[in-house]
């Protein structure tokens, strides 16, 4: 028996955490061309056609489908692909379906992201006239429209208002049917999945109150609202939207500088902070951010794991100035002289007889200042 999936592009390392990325109306999965690649260094992106958009047969679905009927057919494509659990993240009507399968499918997801949405559309007469309207005459009255229903005023995307001409009407004209008969608000409160609303300020279709009534209904939920954004959030902020997902995915980061005082200790960072200038603010910044808020904090090894591994590397390159200071980090982290003493003799197999040399009479110095009253 053939399977009939939605279309769809899938990006990024297949063993990495899966991610699912959901349309508006009229556009295609470009939508997402400035932010998937982003977030498929670090996940397996999907992202997906509505019925008639792109590359996705119209027929998938028909006149009086639901938003239901598209999250069944997510669900088809993640089980096609393998795909048990998985982040989403939609727009507009893409926004809809998360919430259904929040709402219906809890065990399917890890988080949601709704952008740009609601959990009702307006009323079901204005969505019914257009897919009448849509049967009738077809796109081209709509597409006339779409750089004011999706973008501030002197913006556009070419490929996007292209995709909007070129869906198929019966496709399109079925999805006004999902959004006409779409009204989740009753079901909100039930949400349990981790849940990030994305509202852009100046969007006239699905305004910031419609996400923030998501916010205030669904547990825990959190909101942000981008500036200068309209409807298509993804495609005119593409940056502030991979912020948002990127938090939303993998957690806030934790302070750095936190870290870095309880590693290096305070008198190091406060003589670090008192040398910075402004010609060197960003690299101290990135240390903070990178090096302590998130490399030292990942979980997967311990501060005295962390510690032998630097211990190591500087020994291999031969920075004793740095060696110094992380031995005193070492001690801080746990370990104790022999300890170090054994890392250091590892490293003269490894890294060679002369560099263990000077490392064991910088270790040998720091050690000695401890024993010194």
């Amino acid at each position: 028996m053939t399977v009939h999936l939605l279309n769809h592009l899938d990006e990024g390392p297949a063993s990495a955490p899966p991610l699912l990325l959901g349309p508006s109306l009229g556009t295609s999965y470009a939508l997402w061309d400035a932010v998937a690649p982003e977030l498929s260094t670090g996940h397996r992106v999907v992202r997906w056609d509505l019925p008639g958009h792109g590359g996705s047969a119209a027929d998938l679905i028909g006149p009086g489908a639901t938003v239901g009927d598209l999250a069944a057919l997510v669900l088809s494509l993640a089980d096609a692909l393998g795909i048990e659990r998985f982040a989403y993240a939609g727009v507009s009507i893409g926004g809809a379906v998360g919430l259904q399968l929040a709402a219906h499918h809890p065990e399917r997801l890890t988080s949601l992201a709704v952008v740009c949405s609601s959990a009702h559309f307006g009323g079901a007469a204005p969505w019914r006239e257009r897919a009448e309207r849509v049967r009738r005459e077809g796109l081209e009255w709509l597409v006339e429209s779409a750089d004011a229903r999706w973008f501030t005023p002197g913006f556009t995307v070419p490929r996007l208002v292209r995709d909007h001409r070129e869906a198929d009407p019966g496709g399109y004209a079925a999805c006004c049917d999902a959004l006409a008969a779409f009204d989740l608000r009753d079901r909100l409160a039930g949400i349990t999945v981790p849940t990030l609303l994305v509202a852009g300020r100046e969007d006239p279709a699905t305004p910031p109150a419609h996400l923030r009534e998501i916010a205030d209904a669904v547990p825990g939920a959190t909101l942000l609202e981008l500036p200068g954004a309209s409807h298509l959030a993804p495609a005119q902020v593409p940056r502030a939207v991979v912020a948002a997902l990127r938090t939303q995915l993998d957690g806030t980061p934790a302070s750095g500088m936190a870290v870095r005082r309880e590693v290096l200790g305070d008198a190091h960072v406060d003589r670090a902070q008192a040398r910075q200038t402004p010609f060197t603010a960003r690299f101290q910044d990135f240390i903070s951010r990178y090096a302590w808020g998130e490399i030292w904090t990942d979980p997967t090894l311990s501060r005295r794991e962390r510690s032998m591994i630097t211990l190591t590397a500087l020994v291999a390159h031969g920075h004793y100035d740095e060696l110094a200071m992380h031995v005193r980090a070492a001690r801080r982290n746990g370990l104790t002289p022999d300890e170090i003493g054994a890392v250091l003799l590892q490293t003269a197999v490894y890294c060679g007889v002369p560099a263990a040399n000077s490392a064991f009479a910088t270790a040998q110095r720091v050690l000695s200042e401890e024993e010194t009253p």
